[in-house]
C-alpha cells in the first residue's frame, strides 16, 4: 500500500488561534502515523497563489491521512484554524 502526503498551503490571519490549531493538529497527525517532512521554512513560489506557510506530512496510506482529517481530534483542531487562516489542503497518494 503506497504512503500518502498531506500538503497544506496556509496564510495565517490570527496567530493565537492558529497556534491552538497547530498544537492539537500535531497530536492528531502523530496519532494517525503522520510524520512532518516540511513545516514552514523557506520556499520559492513558482506558480499559483503564494502562502507563507507550507506543510507536508507523510502518512502510511491515503486512508490513514483521510482518517486523520475526519477524526474528532483533528476536527477540534480545525475549529481553531477556521477564521484564523486561509488554507488549501490536498491529500495525495505517493507514487510507488
Amino acid at each position: 500500500m503506497p504512503s500518502a502526503l498531506w500538503i497544506a498551503h496556509v496564510t495565517v490571519t490570527d496567530e493565537a488561534a492558529y497556534a491552538k490549531y497547530a498544537a492539537i493538529a500535531t497530536e492528531a497527525i502523530a496519532e494517525h502515523g503522520g510524520v512532518f517532512l516540511a513545516r514552514g521554512g523557506k520556499h520559492i513560489q513558482k506558480e499559483g497563489r503564494d502562502h507563507p506557510r507550507n506543510v507536508v506530512a507523510r502518512f502510511p496510506s491515503l486512508e490513514a491521512a483521510n482518517a486523520c482529517y475526519e477524526s474528532a481530534r483533528y476536527q477540534e483542531a480545525l475549529s481553531h484554524a477556521k477564521g484564523a487562516s486561509d488554507r488549501d489542503l490536498v491529500l495525495v497518494e505517493e507514487y510507488e
